[in-house]
This record gives C-alpha cells, sequence and structure tokens, in this order.
C-alpha cells in the first residue's frame, strides 16, 4: 500500500475500535493535517460527527458529551496552535474525571526544528492531564497488527478507574486523502480488541461509625445508590452539593448545608462526630472549615483520587462502605437536620421575594427546571448560589468543577444538549463573554438548549473577596469588577441566536420549564453593588429562624 492508503486504513481501524469500544460522537476542528482521521470519521457512520470551526470551543463541546454520557467523545485538531487550543478542556476532564480522546494530529518527524510552518512541540503538550500519551508517528503497514490495541486502549485509558483525557499524536505525511484498504482483522464478536474485568468492591471501614451522630457530604461523582444505602443505615443526613444526582427531594435530603452551616448557635450545637465525604467537595468554604476538625472523617472514592484537602481522613475507602446492623444514630440527630433545613427552605422562598437577585434566580432556574432535563451551571458564582439557595431539584445538575474555571461552559452545555437531553445552562455574563465562540453554528444543531445568563455586568464573586474592602472603588472596579458594559441580548443575536432580556422571576421560570427545540438566549440582570447585600440579609435573616427554632 502506498503511504496514503495506509494513513487511511490506520485511521479507519483507530474509528472501528473506538466504535466497538461504546464510541458514539466524534467533534472535528476543521484542518488539513487532521484530513485522514477525519475523513474515516465521517464515513463510519456509526459515530455522530459534530463540527466546530473553534478548537477551544471543540475541546469543551466534546467534554460536554462526555460530562453527560460517561462516554468518551473523540475530539480532533489539526497540528499547531489548534493542538494548544484544546488544552483548558483536557486540563477540566483530567481534574473533573470526564472521558476524552484527544487526537492532535502533527507534521512528521523530518519537518520538526527545521522552521516549517505550523509546527509546534505537541508532544507531551498537555502534561500530566493525561491517563495516557501514545504517538506512534506515521502509519507503517508493517506496524498493522498494533493498530486496533492503539485505537482500543485509548478509550480504556479514558474510561479507567480514574476516568480522564487520553491524547493521541497522529503524524501524517502528505498526500492526506486516501482510501483504505482491508482493515487488520478485529474480533469476531463485534467486541474491542482490549476488555477491562472489573475486580469485586471492597468492604469499607464501619465499626467506629456505630451510633454515632454523623453526616453524609455527597458531591460530584458520589454514587447515588451508595449514598443512599450508607444514610439508611446509619441514619445520617446527606448534605447533598447539587452536582452529586442526590439533590433531589427527600427525608434526608439537606439541601440548605451552608447556611446551617454559616448560622453559629445553630452549627455549634449539632456539630457531628463523623463525617463521611463521598466523590468531591462541594464549592461552600464555610462547610468545609466546620466539618475540618470533625474527630472522625472518612473518604470514599472508588476512583482512588481521594478528596481530602485537610489531610483530615483516617479512612480512605476505595470501594463500597460497609454497613454493621444495627448502626443507626438516635433518631433524634436526623429529625432536627430535617427541621432545620425545612426552616431554612421556608425563609428563602419567604426572603427571597419576587426581586431579580442573583440568589433569586439560582433558586427559579434550579427549582424550574423539569425531570429529565439537564442544568449545566457556571462556576464562580452560578454554582454556589444554586449550591447555597437552589433547594432541592428534579433535574440532573452538572458543571466543570474539575479546575472550576469559567471557561468553556457554553460548548459543555451544547455538547450536554447534543445528547438528546432537554438542556439548561445557567452562566454569569463572563463565563457568556468567554465562551460566545460556543453560538457559531449553534442555530443549526439539532439540540433544544436554553442558556439564561445572569447578567450584573462584571465579576460579581469578587466583591466577596477582602480586594473589595482594601482597594478604593475605582481601583477594584478597574482590577476586579471589570463592568463589560455590553448588551448581550445583541450579542446573543448577531451569532443568529434567539435570544431575549427576561423581566421576572414568573417570565424566567416559564423560560426554563418548557423545552424548546434550537438554541435560546435569555438575559436577566441583576445588581452586582447590591448582591452582597442580599447574600447578607439571607444568612442573618436563617439564624434568626433556626434561632427560634
Amino acid at each position: 500500500m502506498d503511504e496514503s492508503t495506509v494513513a487511511a486504513t490506520f485511521c479507519a481501524t483507530l474509528v472501528d475500535e473506538w466504535a466497538r469500544g461504546g464510541v458514539t460522537d466524534a467533534v472535528v476542528a476543521p484542518g488539513s493535517r487532521s484530513t485522514p482521521i477525519t475523513v474515516a470519521l465521517a464515513r463510519d457512520h456509526r459515530l455522530r460527527v459534530h463540527v466546530h470551526v473553534d478548537e477551544r470551543a471543540a475541546g469543551f463541546l466534546a467534554l460536554g458529551l462526555g460530562l453527560a454520557t460517561g462516554r468518551p467523545a473523540v475530539v480532533v485538531t489539526t497540528s499547531g496552535t489548534a493542538a494548544v487550543e484544546l488544552h483548558p478542556a483536557v486540563v477540566e476532564a483530567d481534574r473533573a474525571g470526564v472521558p476524552l480522546v484527544v487526537c492532535t494530529t502533527d507534521r512528521p518527524p523530518e519537518l520538526h526544528a527545521v522552521g516549517a510552518p505550523q509546527t509546534v512541540e505537541q508532544s507531551g503538550l498537555y502534561g500530566r492531564s493525561v491517563r495516557a500519551m501514545v504517538e506512534p508517528g506515521v502509519p507503517r503497514e508493517d506496524a498493522a497488527w498494533s493498530w486496533r490495541s492503539l485505537g482500543s486502549r485509548a478509550v480504556l485509558d479514558a474510561t479507567g478507574r480514574c476516568p480522564g483525557p487520553v491524547h493521541l499524536n497522529l503524524a501524517f505525511t502528505e498526500p492526506l486523502l486516501g482510501q483504505p484498504g482491508p482493515l487488520p482483522p478485529g474480533r469476531a464478536d463485534g467486541a474491542p480488541w482490549h476488555r477491562r474485568v472489573p475486580m469485586p468492591p471492597s468492604a469499607g471501614v464501619s465499626e467506629e461509625l456505630r451510633g454515632r451522630r454523623g453526616v453524609i457530604v455527597a458531591g460530584r461523582g458520589s454514587e447515588p445508590l451508595m449514598v443512599g444505602a450508607v444514610a439508611e443505615a446509619y441514619g445520617w443526613p446527606v448534605l447533598a452539593d447539587p452536582l452529586s444526582g442526590w439533590r433531589g427531594p427527600g427525608p434526608m435530603t439537606i439541601a440548605g448545608f451552608d447556611l446551617l452551616a454559616r448560622s453559629e448557635a445553630w452549627a455549634e450545637a449539632h456539630r457531628p462526630e463523623a463525617v463521611v465525604w463521598m466523590g468531591a467537595r462541594p464549592a461552600s468554604k464555610v462547610l468545609a472549615a466546620w466539618l475540618r476538625d470533625v474527630e472522625i472523617q472518612v473518604v470514599v472514592d472508588p476512583t482512588g483520587r481521594f478528596a481530602d484537602p485537610h489531610r483530615r481522613a483516617g479512612d480512605l475507602v476505595d470501594g463500597l462502605l460497609g454497613a454493621p446492623d444495627p448502626a443507626l444514630a438516635p433518631p433524634e440527630w436526623l429529625l432536627a437536620w430535617r427541621a432545620a433545613d425545612d426552616t431554612v427552605q421556608q425563609v428563602l422562598q419567604d426572603t427571597l421575594g419576587e426581586g431579580l437577585t442573583d440568589p433569586a434566580v439560582a433558586r427559579t432556574v434550579a427549582g424550574a427546571v423539569a425531570g429529565g432535563s439537564t442544568l449545566v451551571v457556571s462556576s464562580s458564582m452560578p454554582i454556589r448560589d444554586v449550591e447555597w439557595f437552589g433547594g432541592t431539584t428534579e433535574a440532573r445538575v452538572l458543571a466543570n468543577r474539575g479546575a472550576n474555571g469559567i471557561d468553556g461552559v457554553v460548548s459543555t452545555a451544547v455538547g450536554v444538549a447534543l445528547t438528546g437531553v432537554p438542556t439548561v445552562a445557567l452562566v454569569g455574563d463572563l463565563a457568556f463573554l468567554h465562551d460566545t465562540n460556543a453560538l457559531l453554528g449553534a442555530a443549526n444543531r439539532d439540540v433544544s438548549l436554553t442558556v439564561v445568563v445572569v447578567d450584573n455586568d462584571g465579576g460579581a464573586i469578587f466583591s466577596f473577596l477582602p480586594q473589595a474592602d482594601a482597594l478604593s472603588a475605582e481601583d477594584f472596579e478597574a482590577l476586579f469588577g471589570t463592568p463589560h458594559g455590553l448588551d448581550l441580548v445583541a450579542v446573543a443575536r448577531a451569532h443568529g441566536v434567539d435570544a431575549a432580556p427576561i423581566e421576572s422571576l414568573v417570565d424566567l421560570a416559564a423560560a426554563v420549564a418548557e423545552p424548546a427545540p434550537g438554541v435560546r438566549v435569555r438575559v436577566v440582570r441583576t445588581d452586582r453593588q447590591a448582591n452582597v447585600g442580599v447574600h447578607q440579609r439571607l444568612y442573618a435573616a436563617v439564624a434568626r429562624a433556626l434561632g427560634d427554632l
């Protein structure tokens, strides 16, 4: 076979193994050097191919697909800075444990270090952020025996015990367009070349938790079935991060944990004797500080990437947490938590009123999104407001909380919506502006996505930091507040997307409650200058009510 035929056959083999391994979607950013793998993906109708002209947005779109499905999407770029643009999405996939197959294409070795155009050092480009980095070189016919293993291992490594991104850097020579020959034989049963044999879960600690007054903190990546089993076995409340999958209504679900921890008298009277951490930590620093010195701390994480930033956990469990019988805490323990959280939710309902404030917007959106839909929430203030004030929600909640960046969140939401699930995104104005390229071609995608933008004309989260008091108002606004002064409705419409302002909480609830075809942007204007005061009034109202309780 000539070189173009070898390359085409090599790429078709990789794609065949990806499909056998369960990959259903690929995201392609147009480029010349990536022609062999792009064409191979387009010719295999088992995979859907989504095209995006911006590599950075393409990376997050692929991330959204993986975040929603648990299956890795393949993202393909040409050589040069196109490959560099994927780095933010790779970092997020690493920290959040999202499976992703990153396929960058490259010039052959003889064109490196000689001033050839569009050639950068792509070997090891993403450092330690990838589960594996493979650079097989220009495809050779005599290495065809290895091709199926290469493709299969990419999926296997991306979906392992600790899921994440895998980087394939594929070099191709010209001519780049060829017809594939016969593929190396695959497994006759249609299975991928490599398969993982699951290991039985290990039994965790349990005896020292018997009868204790404890809490479960369930975060992103926790196993809902395990959370429920442990909560019932020990009779403990579940302090449920919205990303945990445990934020639906239930007798053990505590949504207002941040506000409870902020209420000093209540928190001191109800400090637990034990805490079991499942999954990633919530955003609340107040909760983390309150639980920091609890005597018995257990971290449960089947991935083995134990989230214990305070290094206080005595037991690190990488399987199931055992529950002896009987193990229940005193019944008044759970009852006290239930009564307190019900009080918090009532106070929020009564105090927020009908004004368009950041907490009210978060609570309205979280409560109005229909069950069966997905809510994608941006980092910075939106995820905190949903966590602290959002109450329970019937929707699945997702967010880029691995590296906690605000970049790429709209593209991530597009990727989530491409799975066919009605999707709502709640983002801040700066996160929206970071990723307006997500709207390129969005009007033509077969999705149902409503993007709610909280527009307070700048970076609201910085007003909660010491910088807000330490600097002059002028310096703070210039360096941290960063007002943009843009009409975000007009920005969205310039991309051909349906966009409109929202004038009331009633209109906001209606906008997100009923899924609609296409991509819509709805902009809610709030007052950044008043935002800190709104939060403080809510804290004070909750503390008073808990005192009365």
